[in-house]
Order: C-alpha cells, then sequence, then structure tokens
C-alpha cells in the first residue's frame, strides 16, 4: 500500500480492501510443523496444510538457516491419525521442490511410537500454482465481481466478496485467481473484523479512516492470536479455490504503527505468511518491504509492486526477475502515468506492467503488451 498516493481515496473506500492497498505440538502422538522457520531452501518444516487433526500450540527448534521458527497458534495437522498433528504415525506432509523441509535438531517430535518425524509413512506434498516469469495479470479490489473478460493469465481481486463461483468461473477461462487478503492491517467491516482483540490494533493507517496497523511482532503478546486470524483468511482464499494469496501492508516497520516492530520482526512475520500460504497450497506474492527483497524472494512466488516508475525502484525488483518468477508493477494514473512512459522500461526490465486507477476498481486497465494474451 503507498500510504503518500491513497490518502486521494479515504473517503472512497472504507471497509473495501486497502489497495496498494503452528512448529505445532499435538496431542497423542505429535509431530512437527512450520510456523514460519528460516532453513536454507525454504520456509519451515511441513507446511501448515490443512488435514487430519489438531495440534496443540508449541515452540519449534531451530531451522536451517539459523532463524528460530516463531511460536505458532494451534492449527491442524495432517498424515496422522485423528486428532493427531503432522507427523504422527503416517508421516510428514513436505512443499514442494524444497520449499518446505525438516529443520536443525529441535524441530522433530516424538510420532505415536516415540519415533522421529514421519516413521511409518510416506511424505504428502501440498502442490500449488508456481506462476512462470511472463505471467499476465489483471488488479481489481473493489468489484465483486469483477469483470471477467479481461485478456490475461491471473486475477487479483478482492478475498472476501468473491465467493468460489467467481474463481470457477475465471478457472473455467484458464486463468489463475489471486486472493487479496490484508495481512498487516486492521480493516473495519470486514467478516473477521471483531476476531481481533484490542491488543493487537495500533495507530491509524494514513489515508485509510478505521483502518489500523497490526502488531505483526512474533515476541507481541497477541501474536499467536494474529497468526490463527491469518491462517483462517488463507484458509478462506483455499476454500474458495483461489490459486494465491497477495497479503497487503507487509511493511509495518516502515511507518509508524505504534509497536516497535523492527526489520527482522517483518521478516520473520513474512516468512511465516509463505510458509503459511504454501502449507495450504496456495502461491504467494509479496507486497512491499522492499528492503528485504533479497531475504524474502525464495520464500515467496512473485511480487506485486505500486508504481516502481514513479518511485525509481523497477531495479530493485530484479531478484524476482533473476528467479524467473512473475514481477508486477501497477502504475496510476492520478500520478500523472501513461503506457508511453514506463511500458518500454517495464519490458526491458523483465517486469509485466500495466496503468490502473487509483481506486483499483475496474475503471481503467491499459496493460504493457507484454501484459496481454494468457500466460500463467
Amino acid at each position: 500500500m503507498r500510504l503518500d498516493t491513497l490518502v486521494l481515496l479515504a473517503a472512497a473506500c472504507v471497509g473495501c480492501g486497502s489497495s496498494s492497498n503452528p512448529t505445532q505440538v499435538g496431542s497423542g502422538g505429535s509431530g512437527a510443523s512450520s510456523a514460519g522457520a528460516a532453513n536454507g531452501g525454504g520456509p519451515g518444516t511441513g507446511g501448515a496444510t490443512a488435514g487430519a487433526g489438531a495440534g496443540a500450540p508449541g515452540v519449534g527448534g531451530a531451522g536451517a538457516g539459523g532463524r528460530p521458527p516463531a511460536a505458532g497458534a494451534a492449527g491442524q495437522g495432517t498424515g496422522g491419525s485423528a486428532g493427531r498433528a503432522i507427523g504422527g504415525s503416517a508421516g510428514v506432509s513436505t512443499g514442494a521442490a524444497g520449499e518446505e523441509t525438516s529443520g536443525a535438531a529441535g524441530e522433530s517430535s516424538a510420532g505415536s511410537a516415540g519415533t522421529a518425524l514421519g516413521s511409518s509413512g510416506g511424505a504428502g506434498t501440498a502442490s500449488r500454482w508456481q506462476p512462470a516469469a511472463d505471467t499476465t495479470f489483471y488488479w481489481d479490489l473493489q468489484n465483486t465481481p469483477p469483470d471477467d473478460s479481461e485478456d490475461v493469465g491471473a486475477y487479483d481481486i478482492d478475498g472476501w466478496g468473491n465467493d468460489a463461483s467467481e474463481v470457477t468461473a475465471l478457472h473455467a477461462r484458464g486463468i489463475k485467481v489471486v486472493c487479496y487478503m490484508d495481512a498487516g492491517t486492521y480493516e473495519p467491516g470486514r467478516p473477521d473484523s471483531a476476531d481481533f482483540p484490542a491488543s493487537l490494533k495500533g495507530n491509524a493507517v494514513e489515508g485509510w479512516p478505521g483502518e489500523l496497523w497490526l502488531d505483526v511482532r512474533p515476541s507481541g503478546p497477541n501474536y499467536a492470536k494474529l497468526q490463527a486470524i491469518m491462517r483462517a483468511r488463507f484458509e478462506v482464499c483455499a476454500s474458495k479455490g483461489f490459486d494465491a494469496v497477495e497479503p497487503d501492508n507487509l511493511d509495518s516497520y516502515q511507518n509508524h504503527p505504534g509497536f516497535s516492530t523492527s526489520a527482522a520482526d517483518q521478516l520473520a512475520y513474512d516468512e511465516w505468511l509463505a510458509s503459511t500460504a504454501h502449507g495450504l497450497g496456495l502461491a504467494i506474492f509479496q507486497k512491499n518491504d522492499l528492503d528485504q527483497i533479497g531475504e524474502l524472494e525464495p520464500f515467496f512466488d512473485g511480487i506485486l509492486d505500486e508504481e516502481c516508475n514513479e518511485y525509481s525502484e523497477c531495479d530493485r525488483l530484479q531478484p524476482y526477475v533473476a528467479a524467473g518468477k512473475p514481477a508486477w508493477d501497477a502504475e496510476y494514473t492520478e500520478d500523472g502515468a501513461t503506457t508511453a512512459s514506463f511500458c518500454a522500461a517495464d519490458m526491458s526490465a523483465g517486469i509485466t506492467g500495466a496503468l490502473f486507477a487509483l481506486a483499483l476498481d475496474g475503471s481503467l486497465f491499459e496493460p504493457c503488451s507484454n501484459d496481454r494474451g494468457l500466460h500463467n
């Protein structure tokens, strides 16, 4: 979310998406799952794939990369019999392509016979969309449903307002669908707004009446509650059939949230979000926090940036381009952008760009030539 441009929409968007805005220990045969551990190849152990039994809260050991996972909120496990958490008698669920692997000593826990992870079963895989570098995109956060006629490979739309039938309709056209969910700020009027305790809410978000920064610090007093809310949000996306999630406002530490949030806090939270999405079979796009893009790119499947030309930051998207992942750029007509002013630069840099209205209400979509056609 670009706070320096969104003041224009303050009156028009109350309650809408702010465009631009567990290591669990299971009872009865426990096993490890992920709370966002950093290990050498990607997010933490086992993923958080929804499945058999519920795991109780717990704290995991260190991942191979040295960063300890955050404490996990109560969540569902997979692979065990009913009531077991991940890694019980039927094995541990792992993500695709090294994204989710076991950490170092301290992450595994006993199965039903006191043995290590997955002792008597095979490994399951939570498959997900892995978007191609040239995936074309369209972005509409206001219309539910949006105009379904755009010639692109992926739609990024509001996850609360759009139902499963809209996702199905887009899938019928071969289009992948990205679920917009706010992950860094509280929005009034969302279906789960009453679930946020007051102590999670911080300072007001400039330009968005009623919207408040959230306490995303793993050391915060209600971090487990925040994790439970965000996991539930991603489960909404998965239950509707979305292919990916776009979590907004991942830059608390760069603003004035009302908490002593550090870059390390934000990084741990962002990585936990990615691990959780992957565990649910969802791809995830980075939003904001370009200062930590080098650390975040291995965890995310693409990036959506706003006005990288306007703010002279397009070169900072190159870690995604180099990794063969999509880098999307939304430029806004209200700031004077035209396709003639940025498309050539975006295309030369391997970035897929388009011109939108700041409201992201479908009133304007002028894609660059590399943002046309079905590519995903």
